[in-house]
């Protein structure tokens, strides 16, 4: 049982990506707490299967009404903010190999489609907009850890887009009183990410390959380290940006402040989901646009959210059992 901050009776949440990985977790919890949720998500990426999961998992304590449609097309963002108490944005296209390929549309998506929520959510007088940013954003800074005042250069389009989303809201708040938190995730995983697809993220990846008795990929000497954060901590990130009176115009990083090489990851998911197998691996070149080392310091959410990790990575896993 995860305790999740309180939250206040009755209000109205719009939730983008809500078909997504974390957009259906965030959906779940608030449904289970009673609150009213709308979902918007075009399915490009998100699967409704996530959103059944999530209704069921609720067991029918709030509302929800889904909105097949793209971040995008202005009204289409209109029609999703009315009547919003307060908007967590996860709707983007979030792969960095992709973003290589294709800046044109990360920026379409992601920062076009961003400004239109901005905008949407100014004009419909929302109360205030928490939205995922990333921790590509801190590109070549060779810190170990990362603090959200320092930045390196950036080492992808999707990187770029996600620091611009970061400049928008700051404006947005400052100039136009729009109330933004903008949340730096770490390396999110837990039940519901695809495992699937060139792009996927290593977690469920490997799992799966272990799962069948392939051989998982190492990209690299697997020195690279993470700071691997479970789903549940992300939800209560969101949750406490949402209500912090001190959040807004201001940018949180989101992680457990612990560093994990891959090979130590490799370890921990051989020992949780094949425990006594021989560890097995190929290497293959590093990819491009990818961090080398990339640690959270929460200490800034936890002096201004009160943030504190729910589960660490061992635990996390557990979860997917």
């Amino acid at each position: 049982m995860i305790n999740y901050p309180k939250l206040p009776a009755n209000k109205n949440w719009l939730v983008t990506g809500a078909a997504g990985f974390i957009g259906s977790h965030l959906t779940e919890v608030l449904l289970s707490n009673g609150q009213h949720v709308t979902g918007l998500d075009d399915l490009s990426a998100g699967r409704l299967e996530n959103i059944d999961e999530a209704l069921k998992a609720s067991e029918g304590r709030g509302t929800f009404k889904f909105i097949k449609g793209s971040i995008t097309d202005f009204q289409t963002c209109l029609e999703a903010t009315e009547g919003a108490d307060y908007v967590l944005h996860h709707a983007a296209l979030a792969s960095v190999p992709a973003s290589m390929k294709d800046p044109v549309s990360y920026n379409e998506v992601n920062v076009s489609g961003f400004v239109n929520i901005l905008q949407a959510a100014r004009e419909n007088k929302i109360r205030r907009v928490v939205y995922a940013s990333s921790s590509a954003v801190y590109g070549d800074d060779e810190a170990a850890q990362k603090v959200e005042s320092v930045i390196g250069k950036f080492l992808s389009p999707y990187a770029m887009t996600k620091y611009m989303n970061e400049l928008y809201a700051e404006f947005f708040t400052r100039v136009y009183g729009l109330e933004c938190v903008g949340l730096r995730y770490f390396n999110v995983f837990g039940k519901r990410q695809d495992p699937n697809g060139a792009y996927a993220a290593v977690i469920p990846k490997w799992i799966d390959k272990i799962k069948a008795g392939e051989i998982p990929v190492i990209y690299g000497d697997g020195t690279a380290t993470r700071d691997f954060c479970a789903v549940q901590n992300i939800v209560a990130a969101n949750l406490l940006a949402a209500l912090e009176p001190d959040a807004p115009g201001k940018v949180f990083n989101i992680g457990c402040g612990v560093s994990t090489s891959l090979n130590d990851l490799l370890k921990e998911i051989y020992a949780t989901f094949a425990p006594g197998k021989e560890i097995k691996f190929q290497r293959e070149a590093p990819r491009e646009g990818d961090i080398l080392h990339s640690s959270a310091s929460i200490e800034l959410a936890r002096t201004v959210l009160k943030y504190n990790p729910l589960l660490h990575l061992k635990e996390g896993l557990t979860f997917l059992l």
